[in-house]
């Protein structure tokens, strides 16, 4: 678990286990009881027939259920997923917008203006501008453009906002416990913070060379016969390395986002 509502998140993934499991024994035991009670062989009159049938608890039984699924839904699943929409964006925050296509991640940040560029369809060319980048805007000058690699700062909140060139693809970061469904024609969000860089994570793992470790983005929808290899890699820096990445990556702009074309 790397990010600040991992943590929240399996939680509820525990109590909803925890209440399957009740209802799981509490219906066995109904089921049992009920097997035990009304065999064939049993001599009973139809009159204590129709008085065990009266029995409340049955109802009460239901009604705790439906309790307890509504708090999991309402007080925990709800607030936390809303948490996650990233609706309100903090000053600090992150922004970067993910286009999904079959099979790759393209990433788009904006430069040291803050500002997004204009994107058309009609730009769009895969070797060199996969997300159609308007380069005659001025607000895409200094714009990052980059394929299957996502580069965020730790302690900061991220908000991707992401769209579909072609069908549904789900992005997926399961250290992060963060998956959503990315869907042609609108924009989904997303917002979580990370909490553990990279490299640490390695050495949580202990690797050799902890610097080389990389978070997986992964596709959670079946989108087509290359599906396996829609693999896209997250690396989570301290904020000065984070910065000096991204002056580095400004430098190479204009040339092939990825090796397949170099």
């Amino acid at each position: 678990m790397a990010s600040d509502h991992g943590g929240g998140l399996d939680r509820v993934t525990i109590w909803v286990h925890v209440l399957a499991g009740l209802l799981f024994l509490a219906w066995s035991a109904v089921f049992f009881y009920s097997l035990w009670r009304f065999r064939a062989t049993r001599q009973e009159s139809s009159e204590n027939q129709e008085e065990s049938l009266k029995h409340r608890w049955p109802m009460w039984v239901e009604v705790t259920v439906v309790a307890a699924e509504a708090v999991i839904l309402i007080g925990l699943s709800i607030p936390l997923f809303s948490a996650r929409l990233g609706e309100t964006i903090e000053d600090d925050a992150v922004e970067v917008r993910i286009v999904a296509q079959q099979y790759a991640w393209n990433v788009h940040y904006p430069g040291p203006d803050g500002e997004f560029g204009t994107t058309e369809p009609s730009l769009v060319d895969e070797e060199i501008n996969p997300v159609g980048l308007d380069r005659n805007d001025p607000r895409a000058a200094d714009d990052l453009v980059l394929v299957n690699q996502l580069h965020l700062p730790v302690d900061r909140v991220a908000v991707l906002r992401m769209s579909s060139k072609d069908v549904i693809h789900g992005f997926s970061i399961v250290e992060m416990r963060v998956k959503r469904d990315v869907v042609p024609g609108s924009i989904t969000t997303i917002a979580f913070r990370p909490t553990v860089t990279s490299e640490e994570m390695g050495r949580r793992l202990g690797l050799d060379d902890p610097s080389t470790y990389v978070y997986e983005i992964a596709c959670a929808q079946l989108c087509g016969l290359g599906h396996s290899r829609m693999r896209g890699f997250l690396v989570v820096h301290d904020q000065e390395s984070f910065e000096a990445w991204k002056s580095a990556e400004q430098e190479k702009q204009g040339e092939p986002v990825d090796d397949f074309w170099q």
